[in-house]
């Protein structure tokens, strides 16, 4: 009967951890389905993920953590050093500030919100990487890209919720 417990927690204290590993795991292959070589299909999942459980105030998704990931993914994807964790920061405090003013929560809200949110960081990382490191950059990339994201969210949403019900079991 001790066994059967103890498993039992351990299983859920990896459970519990996945949303940050799933971070991790998705900046390190750049998850945005690049690989498949289309060109106009992108979307940010890091974005999704890090919104919707700030959103929530998921308990184990810390902001040094998220911090951290954008280290590695700027590592991964060649930015400079510090741009993907100034985004992923940001999401996060957007997501707080809506978590803390919002009394009633409205997914379509939220939904829009996101948008909002990606689109604002999305430009301030095109104007930054342009301007100040001279990259050269196609904007209509960027477009697609919150484009696909923005509708992706939604998608996501039913299946984070669906692990988050697993979790309140």
């Amino acid at each position: 009967m001790m066994v059967s417990l103890r498993t039992k927690s351990s299983f859920l204290k990896i459970y519990s951890w996945l949303p940050i590993l799933a971070l991790y795991i998705s900046v390190l292959n750049e998850f945005d389905l690049n690989y498949l070589n289309l060109e106009y299909f992108s979307f940010n999942f890091p974005f999704i993920l890090i919104f919707f459980f700030t959103l929530k105030d998921f308990k184990h998704f810390d902001y040094f953590l998220v911090f951290i990931a954008g280290l590695f993914n700027d590592t991964v994807v060649g930015l400079p050093l510090g741009i993907s964790s100034l985004s992923y920061l940001l999401i996060c405090i957007a997501a707080a500030y809506i978590r803390n003013i919002t009394i009633r929560p409205n997914p379509v809200k939220d939904w829009f919100y996101f948008l909002f949110i990606i689109s604002l960081i999305n430009s301030l990382n095109y104007t930054v990487l342009t301007l100040f490191f001279s990259f050269d950059l196609i904007l209509m990339s960027y477009l697609v890209n919150v484009f696909f994201t923005f509708t992706f969210y939604i998608i996501f949403v039913s299946i984070f919720k669906y692990y988050m019900r697993g979790l309140n079991d």
